[in-house]
């Protein structure tokens, strides 16, 4: 099993992601794929930001980084789709239309040991499990694609080492679907910004980000007999 990286203060890695509004289409032919990953680059530059991986699907994506200091992220994801958003709409004439994403990102932190490995499984085999393809790696808009192209990833090298050892079997481990309780988890965590790891880990990470209320049951909570309260 990788050992668990010393993550410095300002430094823990995030899963993000944001969809298009109302799941139209965001990417239509290939050049849309390949004008965000430009963006996704030079987005990444004036904090050099560190992008352990991605997948850009047509109505949604999905990203791993890892921030060098507090703040980095959400400087990042803004320039991200403020930059997106406008190129996209100036290619179309459609300035002004309407929003192009649901609203702001989504992130969650992850503990860098094997749910790393689960996080990265799980985004870079999205276009396997939703049938685009029949081998995760033949996914153009993937860093595993990238990752397995020696010679794009020393021509554009938009992907950072990874924190934790990368594992000798991890195109094996990518095609093998990961189990129901593995992808409960993270969409748990997907969907409430809920830190993704050891239990203790996760309280101790709550605590220093203000997330204790992704732990919380949502909804109001149930009546107990004769109580009488609204």
């Amino acid at each position: 099993m990788p050992r668990t990286a010393r993550i410095a203060p300002g430094g823990m890695v995030f899963h993000a992601l944001n969809r298009a509004n109302a799941g139209v289409q965001i990417f239509d032919k290939d050049m849309d794929f390949v004008a965000f990953q430009r963006v996704l680059a030079e987005a990444s530059e004036p904090s050099r930001m560190r992008i352990l991986g991605y997948t850009i699907m047509p109505n949604h994506w999905h990203l791993v980084l890892w921030p060098r200091e507090d703040g980095d992220l959400a400087r990042f994801m803004q320039r991200l789709t403020t930059t997106h958003v406008r190129r996209w709409h100036l290619h179309r004439g459609t300035v002004g239309l309407g929003h192009l994403y649901q609203g702001t990102y989504k992130s969650f932190p992850i503990q860098a040991d094997e749910h790393l490995l689960v996080v990265l499984r799980y985004v870079e085999r999205n276009a396997l499990r939703a049938n685009l393809v029949k081998r995760a790696e033949a996914w153009r808009w993937s860093s595993l694609w990238r990752w397995r192209d020696p010679e794009l990833s020393h021509d554009n090298p938009l992907l950072c080492p990874w924190p934790i050892e990368r594992p000798r079997d991890w195109l094996a481990r990518v095609n093998r679907a990961l189990t129901p309780a593995e992808i409960k988890a993270v969409r748990s965590s997907v969907n409430r910004g809920r830190p993704y790891g050891a239990s203790i880990w996760q309280q101790r990470v709550a605590k220093r980000l203000g997330l204790e209320s992704t732990f919380r049951s949502r909804g109001r909570p149930r009546k107990e007999k004769g109580d009488k309260s609204n």
